[in-house]
């Protein structure tokens, strides 16, 4: 009897135990799962109020490049590279010229007739015309150069892979490099999670640096000082999230900032001292889990936002 007792004890926990595996298969079949309380969902900030949509796409142009990776805009043309190419086109769209490149670049900027292409971890200069003036080489080995501005007789790199600024003349000389710690106040440095990291000069001559893993834009001297900056941690419209972010920035003529977000992928507009002034682009006028668009504006004031989910030029106006 007393072994009967225990093979009815076995048989009993035995089924037990097939109907907990049972209903736990059938809980977590799709569909069948309950909700996550503690999932983090972002769909109620890609709803822009439209009061604060101050822009509108008037019209835009499709690229032939398979891989675009930089624009910049200047002399009223477009300049667009990507693919081992620079295509150079007018503002209806048409193209002006191309520039073959030696290899795939990641950002470019214009002065006056000299081109500066940032490939991976080196620099070339070429004319207006197409013909190369200088092949910089090597910045450094571990180099991923993500932005260059060229102004006068100033040539600012950054590089994403090193989370450094370098500072060089026109000819490829270099004047000096720093990473954001000049100042007792900025012991973070340049956080750079990922290869985002963006900067720019405004028509008053201010250097400005995106910090993305710090979700703000600042402002140094040329040799590196820390003069200001400001900054704006936020999941909500007039706010910047994720892990990095602008991804991308540049500037209107009257000095407010045009920036560019990665997750929540969206163009907004802040003023110089850093106030929200209102949105370019929402989030629905792009792919979602798409890149951040690259940016440059004319002089007017009018935004081209390079899409490298659609591969084009997009236009946005004032309202």
């Amino acid at each position: 009897m007393k072994n009967k007792g225990i093979v009815v004890f076995i048989v009993i926990l035995v089924a037990i135990i097939l109907l907990i595996v049972i209903r736990d298969f059938r809980s977590t079949k799709p569909g069948n799962q309950a909700e996550n309380q503690y999932e983090y969902n972002v769909d109620e900030f890609k709803l822009v109020d439209p009061n604060l949509i101050i822009y509108k796409e008037t019209k835009n142009f499709k690229l032939s490049m398979k891989h675009p990776s930089a624009i910049a805009f200047s002399n009223r043309l477009i300049y667009a590279a990507g693919d081992s190419l620079l295509q150079i086109i007018e503002t209806n769209g048409k193209l002006h010229s191309e520039i073959l490149l030696k290899k795939h670049p990641a950002c470019l900027a214009v002065s006056g007739q000299t081109i500066f292409i940032g490939f991976n971890n080196s620099v070339a200069t070429y004319q207006n015309s197409g013909g190369l003036i200088k092949d910089w080489g090597l910045i450094e080995k571990k180099s991923v150069l993500t932005s260059i501005c060229a102004v006068e007789n100033e040539v600012f790199i950054a590089d994403a892979g090193n989370r450094k600024v370098y500072r060089y003349s026109p000819e490829g000389q270099k004047k000096g490099e720093f990473e954001g710690k000049h100042e007792e106040e900025a012991l973070h440095g340049f956080i750079v999670p990922s290869p985002y990291f963006d900067l720019a000069v405004n028509l008053e001559g201010e250097l400005w640096v995106a910090n993305p893993g710090n979700h703000s834009l600042e402002n140094y001297t040329y040799d590196g000082t820390l003069r200001g900056f400001w900054e704006n941690s936020s999941v909500k419209t007039d706010g910047f999230s994720g892990c990095c972010n602008p991804a991308h920035f540049s500037f209107l003529p009257g000095g407010s900032f045009v920036t560019s977000e990665k997750g929540l992928v969206r163009i907004k507009i802040y003023k110089p001292s850093g106030e929200f002034l209102g949105v370019v682009a929402p989030p629905d006028k792009f792919e979602e889990d798409g890149e951040a668009p690259d940016v440059a504006a004319d002089e007017s004031g009018n935004i081209y936002a390079l899409d490298f989910d659609k591969k084009m030029i997009r236009l946005f106006e004032p309202k």
